[in-house]
């Protein structure tokens, strides 16, 4: 899979290490929560499944649990104040707690990180904000900072030193968490990388200074056998536990990998992502595969990080606004890395309210009321095996993914759910609570969801623009997300 190195987040160079797709590769199935399936009234040509979730989390410990989304600073060139309090707002009303802010090398992120701040003060200084805080930290992009000599560890430890006693700044065990996107090639001018981040963000205090207490967990794309010789760290994040690392279903075998191998006194912080897909030709960041997020990868994996919550303290969006990847859940605002050619015109927001749902159990242990019914919607819109006008080419990976609508339905009560698309109908009896459906595409259609019961349709949705095409203008994997009114 070496076709994905050499990019970070942002369309960042990453270092040239097989490590960044280092991953397990079983096909091994997490242990599988209590489903009910139901029965189809008809079917039409070709019929969609559903699974049905009936269970509440068996583990009901009232620890407290923090979710992140992975902020790319780097794409916010052209930010206000404003525009940083537009997204805290939304992030903490989804139930996120904090934006991991993805710093990297260019000169005027630092005044961006200022503005996050300013916004993050506004809005915990509010009075009429009955909310829980919103916090902020550093996430330090290793793929666009340098780290080969000592010199090099000035940048990181004046961001530490501005931002370590600021009220906003997220706080994990009395210390202020501080993360990574990769790092494993960083001496910093010593012989090791233990050594090398020792003296970046834990140097020993002298006579006359001491330096911030940093809890430490990056995101190292190294075999997890090795956490125990580097005693820098104080837990370990998995960048790609988001997404399986081939062609079968997600699952939680290498978070387990990594929880084994940090030990009972590390912190472990786990992934999540709804999507992947970049495409860029070698005429500017020479990327293009996808990552499988079929059979519904978002509902997925937030279950799997739901029932293994006991040793999940810690669980990161990815991301908020990386356009470039298109796992952005976030607006469609800022600068783009060169994305807008698969990313204008496919909003992601829709994917929000059902984290939100989602976080709630994932932070309590139980799945909350449902209150209205809902539904949630994502497809690509184009077939992936027709042909393109596209001089990149079909992204790798493509044979991974399957041309379906996925679903995901929040009901009140049992009812009755329609999913057509031109001549594909799927027609289900759904029990209350939360369920999956998928529909398959084959034809150029619009696609509709309706959910009946007692003579009624609380919900008769039709997305506007969510269009499958069987002539696409690009290779566009990119996902269309639409979700029903709350």
């Amino acid at each position: 899979m070496a076709h994905a190195l050499g990019i970070g987040p942002g369309g960042r160079p990453l270092p040239q290490t097989s490590s960044r797709l280092a991953s397990s590769t079983s096909s091994t199935r997490p242990p599988a929560t209590t489903t009910s399936v139901a029965t189809p009234l008809s079917s039409g040509s070709p019929s969609g499944t559903l699974v049905a979730n009936s269970t509440t989390p068996s583990n009901t410990t009232t620890q407290s649990r923090a979710v992140f989304a992975h902020f790319i600073v780097g794409n916010t060139y052209n930010y206000t104040v404003d525009s940083w309090s537009q997204d805290i707002v939304l992030a903490a009303s989804k139930g996120i707690d904090a934006f991991a802010l993805n710093v990297g090398a260019d000169s005027w992120e630092s005044s961006q990180v200022a503005n996050a701040y300013t916004a993050a003060s506004r809005y915990n200084g509010n009075a009429n904000n009955t909310a829980a805080p919103f916090r902020l930290f550093l996430s330090f992009d290793m793929s666009s900072l340098p780290c080969s000599s000592a010199s090099h560890a000035t940048a990181l430890q004046s961001y530490i030193r501005t931002y370590a006693n600021n009220t906003s700044t997220f706080q994990y065990n009395g210390r202020m968490l501080v993360s990574t996107f990769a790092g494993e090639g960083c001496l910093f001018g010593t012989s090791t990388l233990n050594q090398g981040w020792i003296n970046a963000i834990k140097p020993p205090a002298t006579k006359t200074s001491t330096f911030p207490a940093v809890w430490f967990v990056p995101s190292f794309f190294v075999d997890p056998a090795t956490f125990r010789n580097l005693s820098v760290i104080d837990g370990a994040f998995h960048w790609n536990s988001a997404w399986p690392m081939g062609n079968y279903n997600v699952t939680f075998g290498p978070d387990q990998s990594y929880i084994s191998n940090l030990g009972g006194n590390k912190t472990y912080m786990a992934s999540v992502s709804p999507w992947f897909f970049t495409h860029y030709g070698p005429d500017t960041f020479n990327k293009n595969w996808i990552y499988r997020g079929d059979d519904w990868l978002w509902a997925q994996r937030w279950e799997m990080l739901v029932q293994n919550r006991s040793s999940v303290p810690l669980a990161e969006v990815l991301t908020w606004n990386d356009f470039g990847e298109s796992h952005y859940v976030g607006p469609i605002e800022g600068i783009q890395p060169m994305s807008q050619g698969w990313v204008n015109g496919f909003d992601h927001q829709g994917w929000l309210d059902l984290m939100k749902y989602y976080i709630a159990a994932y932070k309590t242990g139980s799945y909350p009321a449902i209150t209205k019914d809902r539904v949630f919607l994502w497809a690509r819109l184009y077939p992936v095996n027709a042909t393109a006008p596209d001089s990149v080419g079909k992204p790798a990976n493509s044979a991974w993914t399957q041309d379906y609508l996925w679903a995901v339905t929040l009901l009140t009560a049992p009812a009755n759910v329609t999913l057509t698309c031109g001549p594909s109908t799927q027609k289900t009896v759904v029990p209350a609570g939360l369920s999956k459906l998928k529909l398959r595409l084959s034809s150029s259609c619009a696609v509709n969801a309706t959910v009946a019961r007692g003579g009624g349709a609380p919900v008769q949705f039709s997305p506007a623009g969510f269009n499958f095409s069987v002539t696409p203008p690009s290779y566009n994997f990119n996902a269309f997300v639409a979700a029903s009114p709350p």
